[in-house]
């Protein structure tokens, strides 16, 4: 039997944040019907691409705020999945969720519905930083929405937090982690702030109200978010993850080990676990249209586009993915002459202790990880 995973874009949110880039849109309560009809058939649809030896061990619900769904329409979903895919018994299923959207009837439709884990994007447990990014819920409504939902039978609870945030200064930062591993929390995921073109920050930047972290700055923050983890006996099993033992995210480790995903919404992706990508338009519009209720079309061509990666973006897409993890790259799994490559251009590094051999993997080093970026391009092909 194969693993595989099926990850689910919900486009829509009550207001956008100030550092988004993902695909969202404020929509009607009927256009999320129709969204969930058509999601419903995409699903039925494309079945027959997760093959009789694939199981699925993860079904992620993202982003977009899924919870901006109705608790029925979730339990639809489910329900579709289990008719159309070979579901585990034990699989990982997540759904994210904002604090503020988290009461105790909303946590049990989500229980009933096959839920076990909840992903939440509290982003700082300061109520002046969360502000300066336009987030709707305040740290008490996130300190509450832990407990709110652990109290509800979810205790998989994962929540993400941002470093580099404008107000956001290191002694805030030391207050956000101490607060975060006070609440027992499984998982914790944490991204430095990314100030993207066409994101309301980014015009703030270009007005000159605010500026970026300096670097040295996201080192200090990030080597506090590591020794955070490391006391709170979480292990980093990836650049930007940490949990408890036995909590890393399936769906996660699924990506960067390479395993099939099902990408079903706009603008989701696919990976068919071997050479070919497929993505879905980021249009509501032409997704509803065309996988709408009569499972008819007026595009000439479908909202989807797929692209067969060559040997060399393979390559380069192994070392990306499998680098960030704790466990590395095993040199096992390129060819030969491959592996000839990876090492010649991995020495350096492995001589300023950058990198390290581990049972087989080549992984970096503690030191390693703060330039990451530079020793994974300097190892691709292309």
């Amino acid at each position: 039997m194969n693993n595989g995973s099926i990850y689910i874009h919900v486009p829509f949110c009550k207001s956008r944040c100030a550092y988004c880039s993902f695909y969202s849109t404020v929509c009607s309560q009927a256009e999320k019907e129709a969204y969930i009809a058509a999601l419903c058939r995409e699903a039925e649809q494309r079945s027959q691409q997760a093959s009789a030896e694939t199981t699925i061990s993860s079904v992620y619900f993202g982003g977009g705020t899924p919870t901006c769904l109705p608790s029925e329409g979730i339990a639809k979903i489910m329900a579709v999945l289990h008719r159309n895919y070979q579901i585990s018994q034990d699989a990982e299923i997540t759904v994210e969720a904002n604090p503020d959207d988290v009461t105790p009837a909303v946590v049990e439709n989500l229980r009933r519905s096959g839920i076990n884990r909840i992903s939440m994007g509290v982003q700082s447990f300061n109520d002046e930083v969360l502000k300066s990014i336009s987030r709707r819920h305040t740290a008490r409504q996130a300190i509450e929405a832990v407990g709110i939902i652990q109290d509800n039978g979810i205790s998989n609870v994962s929540i993400d937090l941002i470093y580099g945030l404008p107000t956001q200064d290191v002694e805030r930062w030391a207050e956000d982690l101490t607060t975060a591993f006070s609440l027992e929390i499984k998982h914790l995921s944490s991204y430095a702030l990314s100030i993207e073109p066409g994101t309301p920050l980014y015009q703030r930047k270009l007005r000159g109200e605010i500026e970026e972290t300096p670097e040295e700055v996201f080192i200090e923050m990030y080597e506090m978010l590591r020794q955070s983890a490391e006391q709170a006996g979480f292990e980093q099993y990836e650049i930007s993850n940490f949990s408890l033992p036995s909590y890393h995210s399936r769906h996660n480790s699924g990506y960067w080990s390479g395993q099939m995903y099902i990408g079903l919404g706009p603008s989701a992706h696919s990976f068919d676990g071997l050479h070919t990508r497929r993505w879905n338009s980021d249009s509501l519009t032409a997704y509803i249209d065309f996988w709408g209720n009569t499972g008819t079309s007026n595009h000439q061509q479908p909202p989807y586009t797929i692209e067969n990666l060559s040997v060399d973006e393979r390559y380069d897409e192994i070392v990306l993915t499998r680098l960030r993890t704790a466990q590395g790259l095993e040199l096992a799994a390129l060819p030969t002459f491959r592996q000839s490559y990876l090492l010649r251009m991995a020495e350096p590094y492995l001589q300023k202790n950058l990198l390290t051999f581990r049972d087989g993997f080549l992984c970096l080093t503690r030191s390693g990880i703060f330039i990451s970026d530079a020793i994974i391009a300097e190892l691709m092909w292309g």
